[in-house]
């Protein structure tokens, strides 16, 4: 028997159509990287909370990006991380992008504040005082970026380990199993420890 793992779900056109016509017993084996990033999107996508969230994290990576002048005054307080935009199939940006702003969010903090009372254009200076005010300085946004850090960090491990390419099933049956006992537990008493980090912001 021949077994093909294939990336092309479509079963009436397509790859994985054209493959079974010649042999009917190929069939198909979801990628586990492609389905954990399946399982975040719809996870985001299906709380208003999360969608709210990830909306302010594009907002303040739009604001500074489109300006080299406000581009000029984020890199001259963060000099870490740099901010992303969001992919809307890559979930990949968006560790890259919570990361950017949970590890530093009070130096991105300071420079919308020197955008906001700078600023000659209106708009600007009101969306630069409103990410502060919604985002930064809300104890909500803050508790939401060290939440879906977590998040996004253990998956994007997991999805690394699982993209290798000396991975064997074993490996990665053990690699998933650990990320739910990781996800039971954080459910269990992981709250107090993310009220804390966000204190701490």
């Amino acid at each position: 028997m021949i077994i093909l793992l294939l990336n092309f779900i479509g079963k009436h056109q397509g790859v994985q159509k054209r493959l079974l016509d010649v042999n009917p017993r190929t069939f198909h084996i979801s990628c586990g990287c492609h389905s954990l990033n399946l399982a975040l999107c719809d996870m985001a996508k299906s709380c208003i909370k999360a969608r709210n969230f990830f909306a302010y994290v594009q907002k303040i990576y739009t604001l500074f990006s489109s300006s080299i002048h406000r581009w000029d005054i984020l890199r001259g307080y963060v000099k870490g991380l740099t901010l992303k935009t969001l992919s809307a199939t890559g979930w990949e940006s968006h560790i890259e992008s919570v990361k950017a702003i949970r590890n530093q969010a009070p130096e991105l903090r300071d420079a919308l504040i020197e955008i906001a009372n700078d600023s000659n254009d209106d708009i600007v200076m009101m969306e630069a005082k409103g990410l502060c005010h919604n985002a930064l300085e809300n104890f909500e946004f803050l508790i939401s970026l060290c939440i879906w850090y977590t998040i996004l960090d253990n998956i994007n491990r997991v999805s690394k380990i699982l993209q290798r390419e000396d991975m064997n099933i074993e490996d990665a049956i053990a690699r998933v199993n650990e990320l739910i006992v990781f996800f039971e537990k954080l459910r269990e008493d992981g709250f107090e420890s993310f009220m804390n980090e966000a204190k701490e912001l």
